[in-house]
């Protein structure tokens, strides 16, 4: 297949009290009866993507987007209160069963595949299979791998990483590069609080893909403040906890998925998640499928990562109607 599906509009859209003080925006597109899917963003605090929808099969697929705590439209934005990955497995709990969903696909992207795969630990018997696309483990390894000296951007992308890791002293772990973002982004100096928000966004930007477009990737370009601000935020605020989970766990846990369909899609050259966290997964989980895209890097907006995205809920579709 190699095109996307068309764009749809949401037909319900609506906000999910938590047990707190958060307030989830959530979204259903496509069939009404057709297969429940969640669509699990990355970031954490990317929020959903404007297109997100297009590697669906609208005929087949009710689609389910939500904005994960204090990013995008849910509310109050840039909350960091009650804000760990705990509260947001509670919070894809409480959505299912809100809208009276007994079982669904879980489509998860980067920080969506380390949710997805958490979910699926905790609710098994809620899940028809999984979609995951750029792995990220959780671990240590894996943080290092984006955002210290010795990690897969610093070695291939060295003058980004420098403007990334300003005024950092070397050595430039992810311990320390975490720690001064964290420091910043507390701090009342709002013209180095926005200067850091970016330098952190334009690091991420200029790893997700091969190319990228002319004008971006820059400390000059121009970007929307609310998602700059909100992928920066939730992003160091979840790797300085290590994601909130124990070190490996998923891979530990791994075994309480055997049961489950699972179709693995990762960019070759992947310089935000690692590729060898895909092939680690992959034969740890011998019902599942990895595909290794020859020509892209992390980002969906990259051709070979959403062809192989509408081929696996096709592919996922059809097994779930062989099933029944």
């Amino acid at each position: 297949m190699k095109r996307l599906y068309p764009d749809i509009a949401a037909y319900h859209s609506g906000y999910l009290k938590t047990d707190s003080h958060h307030e989830i925006y959530y979204e259903q597109s496509g069939n009404p009866d057709g297969i429940p899917v969640v669509y699990l963003h990355g970031g954490p605090g990317a929020g959903l993507s404007p297109n997100y929808r297009c590697f669906f099969d609208s005929s087949r697929y009710r689609i389910i987007g939500f904005e994960q705590r204090g990013c995008g439209r849910s509310r109050p934005f840039g909350d960091l209160r009650q804000n760990t990955t705990q509260d947001l497995l509670a919070d894809i709990c409480r959505l299912r069963k809100h809208l009276n969903i007994d079982k669904w696909v879980v489509f998860g992207g980067s920080w969506g595949t380390t949710l997805g795969l958490l979910y699926a630990m905790d609710e098994p018997e809620a899940v028809f299979g999984l979609i995951l696309r750029g792995i990220f483990l959780g671990r240590q390894e894996d943080i290092d791998w984006f955002v210290s000296e010795q990690g897969g951007g610093a070695i291939f992308f060295p003058e980004y990483f420098k403007k990334f890791a300003h005024g950092i002293s070397s050595p430039v772990t992810s311990s320390s590069i975490l720690h001064a973002y964290s420091e910043i982004f507390a701090s009342e100096n709002e013209v180095n609080k926005l200067a850091a928000l970016k330098r952190w966004y334009c690091w991420e930007e200029r790893l997700s893909r091969l190319v990228l477009p002319v004008g971006t990737g820059e400390l000059t370009a121009q970007y929307p403040i609310h998602l700059v601000t909100g992928l920066a935020l939730l992003e160091c605020h979840y790797l300085m906890h290590n994601c909130f989970i124990e070190e490996n766990y998923i891979m530990q846990n791994i075994h309480r998925l055997a049961h489950l369909p699972a179709i693995l899609i990762h960019g070759r050259y992947d310089m935000v998640c690692r590729p060898n966290s895909a092939y680690l997964l992959h034969q740890a989980w011998p019902n599942s499928r990895l595909q290794m895209v020859p020509d892209a890097g992390h980002s969906t907006s990259e051709p070979g990562i959403g062809y192989a995205l509408c081929r696996a809920t096709r592919d996922m579709a059809r097994f779930i109607k062989e099933q029944q």
